[in-house]
């Protein structure tokens, strides 16, 4: 004979009003707790959990050398962000800007490659429209297959990434590859005048990092202060009330695509005119999915995003400094990132909503 017993079970129930401090509180709790997490990884795999530490999160803050490479890598990470902040507020998921740093570095290139002998200061600037337009445009195919298709714009980005990859692979085993570059995969080292200009003396540091800022600022009067964001935020956080208020979801996802494809499209253009000073396939190094973490632990907020862009770049560096003195594996540098956006969601969670318990009805057999 079975009978009903009653239980209480966990669920998770809405709060009226998410608290600013929780809120605040959020990116530092999850940064420490993923920390921690990691420190027993490194243990386990029979590292010094101190030297990784130090390697990773001090070094690249208290030696000059690591930290205007610190600079260097928050330039496209923030740019590539602030981009997709925009787009994933109004619920607009673009996974692909990987996909659409790639095309960037691809058009911006095409001078440099086609006009390998021309001078000019109007170079590197005309490099940095014409790596924006590459991004947007690579972004406007996700667009249209989401508005006139319905399909994933999720699926759509992420698989047209890697249609990105192959595209770069053609060319630079194909019609871009330099003739006297001892058959690596790469183009032609490009001329001075389509290098941009070096913003801090004896660094690679350049003026992107200014770009970044500058488009940082723009984000935060885009999204507080016009109406084009409100309606934006609006279509986000309440769909069906926005349209009846007469916001159009087709202009929304047309317009958070191509400033998100735009912005990773400049990132791209600025990496091969700036570090890299060719286009080569390693230009692919993930700051693209970095950019998702970075635009979340930043809290899809302009401001936020600037701090956890230069916490993301210092992961960068201070993963590359404990592969060399800690003996730390790239994939375990890969698991702390992942962890740190797993553990921030986690956190955003129990921010937005609270734990409680309802009663359950389970019958047992006595």
């Amino acid at each position: 004979m079975s009978r009903p017993l009653f239980a209480a079970l966990p669920t998770l129930v809405r709060r009226e009003r998410a608290s600013l401090a929780a809120t605040l509180l959020a990116p530092p709790i999850a940064l420490v707790v993923t920390i921690i997490l990691n420190l027993g990884l490194y243990a386990v795999m029979g590292r010094d959990p101190a030297a990784v530490v130090y390697a990773m999160l001090i070094e690249p803050f208290f030696s000059w050398a690591s930290f205007s490479e610190v600079l260097l890598k928050t330039g496209p990470l923030l740019l590539i962000a602030q981009g997709l902040a925009i787009g994933f507020r109004a619920k607009v998921f673009n996974i692909g800007a990987e996909g659409q740093f790639v095309l960037g570095a691809i058009f911006a290139s095409a001078i440099p490659v086609w006009w390998p002998d021309a001078t000019g200061q109007w170079i590197w600037p005309a490099m940095l429209l014409l790596g924006t337009i590459g991004g947007a445009s690579w972004a406007s195919l996700t667009a249209f297959w989401r508005v006139r298709l319905n399909a994933n714009e999720i699926l759509v980005s992420l698989m047209l990434s890697f249609v990105a990859a192959q595209l770069l692979n053609y060319l630079l085993l194909g019609p871009w590859k330099d003739p006297n570059g001892f058959n690596f995969p790469q183009s032609v080292m490009f001329q001075y005048d389509a290098m941009v200009p070096i913003l801090i003396e004896g660094t690679r540091v350049n003026v992107s990092l200014i770009l970044a800022v500058a488009l940082s600022i723009a984000a935060w009067i885009f999204m507080q202060k016009s109406f084009i964001g409100y309606k934006l935020q609006v279509g986000g956080l309440a769909p069906r009330a926005a349209s009846y208020a007469g916001f159009k979801e087709g202009w929304a996802i047309w317009l958070s695509l191509l400033i998100g494809g735009a912005a990773a499209g400049l990132a791209g253009s600025a990496e091969v005119a700036g570090p890299l000073g060719q286009l080569q396939r390693s230009i692919a190094t993930g700051y693209g999915y970095a950019a998702i973490i970075v635009a979340y632990l930043g809290g899809l907020h302009p401001v936020g995003i600037v701090i956890s862009s230069v916490v993301m770049a210092a992961l960068y560096i201070g993963g590359d400094n404990a592969m060399v003195s800690a003996n730390l594996p790239i994939a375990a540098v890969r698991v702390f990132q992942g962890s740190l956006l797993l553990v921030y969601l986690i956190a955003v969670a129990f921010v937005r909503y609270r734990l409680a318990w309802r009663p359950a009805a389970i019958r047992s057999s006595l």
